[in-house]
């Protein structure tokens, strides 16, 4: 059945996925790519991704828009760092002004893609939400922008006692939007993004609310207006305070970064004297004194400092300790302490899984990505014509997804240039290490590394995770060097320089015919 391109609908590209990466690859695509023609193929029934699916309490970005916004699209919103609504309206309107809905299959998930060689297409099965129904499509290249975690559920530890509990424990991916917590007891047990969301916003109707965290997080203040944005407004185009907002925010962000990572624990006395002037002098500064250097996790931005807002009139509290287990009336901690609790909210993380759980097979065979390293953060090891959409861990996803796109397009034109069908990266460097895709100690990004793929020792596999040089690479430079193999399902032969890969070799008759068939296709 795989091989019956009848009764397919084709298209030279499938996107995977209509959230924040798979909309902006589409206008890049219609812009860069013209010629192709795509379909975006979504499990859910709206676009936006993660900020259509997360609805609790003041759901935002720990990222400023000016960066997490698209390159071709400028955020004009007064409030740099936005709610989830927001976003997802931004994500909307861009892919209403682009044409982009039109192309979009909603509720389709994707199952399996499987590749063939023989005709240089993939094979994409799908499972219609509303009706089980399974169906297929064909590509030349697939490009994958699902994101890095599952959608249908977050990652829930198993709590002792937890059927014991009285109350609600709610998990935020599976938040009602109508669910009344007014005048409740709340306990968020997470330290991360969603709980130093979570905690000041539900101060608004709940009664107490209190973060129990196992260990801090590096937490910062960050201003929600831009002065100088709101100056530049006065007299310049939105384009181009978008632009300069944008390049000031990059080399700030860098330069944090890049501080944090050489000067750890002058960054660490400049982050804890910040927090303690917000947080006050009485407030024990335990709760904010992690045991990690700063950007060994990601860190926690707060705008306007709301969360150490909360914290000193005495609305929320912190408890920095280990659960022993729940009982009927909250939760009992390691150190005797017991949380009285109405509701408890397991801000505990993502289930992270990369590719939506797609199933990849090439040329009948399954392929495991984990075993592979990843070509400039964009194509798998081994591969065929097979992207992926993966942002920064440092710095605000859509600038590595921006990049990513763009460099697949002059892929995609590089290829039509050259009349090549396939393309897949090959290490022909034996020297180059394999080392972790996410170089980060935080909790999910560990429990992901036995299924995600592996990033190299150094370049075109290592990441940097470093915007200036992927600008350089993915950009500006070449896109077929040594480490790219090229070839067509003609003769199934690379490029003569790198005949040392063993390809399937097939009958002059054979190759003959398939040159026909994909002539005809």
């Amino acid at each position: 059945m795989a091989n019956d391109t009848h009764k397919h609908e084709y298209f030279d590209v499938l996107i995977i996925g209509a959230g924040l990466s798979g909309i902006g690859a589409a206008v890049h695509l219609q812009k860069d790519s013209p010629n192709k023609t795509y379909a975006i193929l979504e499990g859910r029934d709206a676009i936006g991704g993660t900020w259509d699916l997360f609805r609790y309490p003041g759901v935002r970005s720990d990222s400023d828009m000016y960066t997490l916004g698209y390159n071709f699209k400028p955020w004009t919103s007064p409030k740099g760092i936005a709610d989830g609504k927001d976003i997802r309206e931004y994500i909307c309107e861009a892919a209403k002004e682009h044409d982009i809905e039109k192309n979009i299959r909603f509720g389709h998930k994707v199952l399996t893609s499987s590749w063939s060689s023989e005709t240089a297409r993939w094979t994409i099965e799908i499972q219609l939400t509303a009706t089980g129904e399974i169906r297929y499509y064909e590509c030349n290249f697939v490009l994958c922008c699902t994101g890095y975690y599952n959608y249908d559920q977050g990652y829930e530890p198993k709590f002792k006692g937890s059927e014991n509990f009285n109350g609600d424990i709610i998990h935020p991916q599976k938040w009602d939007e109508n669910y009344d917590y007014a005048g409740k007891k709340v306990v968020v047990i997470g330290s991360g993004a969603t709980a130093v969301t979570l905690v000041p916003a539900m101060t608004d109707k709940a009664e107490h609310v209190t973060m129990l965290q196992r260990s801090p997080s590096y937490v910062m203040a960050l201003p929600q207006d831009d002065p100088m944005v709101n100056g530049l407004r006065k007299f310049l185009p939105e384009t181009w305070v978008y632009r300069i907002t944008r390049t000031r925010n990059i080399a700030f962000a860098s330069m944090m970064y890049n501080y944090c990572k050489s000067f750890p624990n002058s960054a660490r006395r400049l982050i804890q004297k910040l927090v303690k002037k917000q947080v006050g002098e009485g407030f024990d500064m335990k709760h904010f004194t992690p045991k990690y250097n700063p950007w060994d996790e990601r860190l926690c931005a707060v705008p306007d400092g709301d969360m150490f807002k909360v914290l000193r009139e005495g609305k929320a509290s912190v408890v920095t300790d280990h659960i022993d287990h729940f009982t009927e009336d909250g939760i009992k901690l390691k150190s005797g302490e017991t949380l009285n609790a109405d509701i408890i909210i397991t801000a505990t993380g993502l289930d992270v899984q990369l590719f939506g759980k797609m199933k990849l097979i090439v040329d009948g065979q399954p392929f495991d990505a984990h075993d592979k390293m990843v070509y400039r953060g964009v194509l798998l090891e081994d591969l065929p014509n097979a992207g992926m959409v993966f942002g920064y861990t440092n710095a605000s996803w859509t600038l590595k997804a921006d990049l990513i796109t763009e460099w697949m397009c002059r892929l995609l034109n590089h290829m039509d240039a050259t009349g090549n069908k396939i393309v897949m990266p090959h290490n022909f460097d034996k020297s180059v290490e394999h080392r972790p895709f996410v170089d980060m100690q935080s909790g999910y990004v560990q429990r992901a590394m036995e299924r995600a793929p592996q990033q190299g020792s150094k370049l075109p596999w290592k990441l940097y995770q470093n915007y200036a040089l992927d600008l350089a690479t993915l950009r500006f430079g070449k896109v077929n060097d040594e480490t790219l193999v090229f070839s067509n399902p003609i003769s199934n032969r690379p490029r003569m320089k790198v005949q040392e890969l063993k390809f399937k070799e097939q009958p002059i008759e054979a190759k003959e015919k398939n040159y026909k068939e994909s002539d005809l296709a």
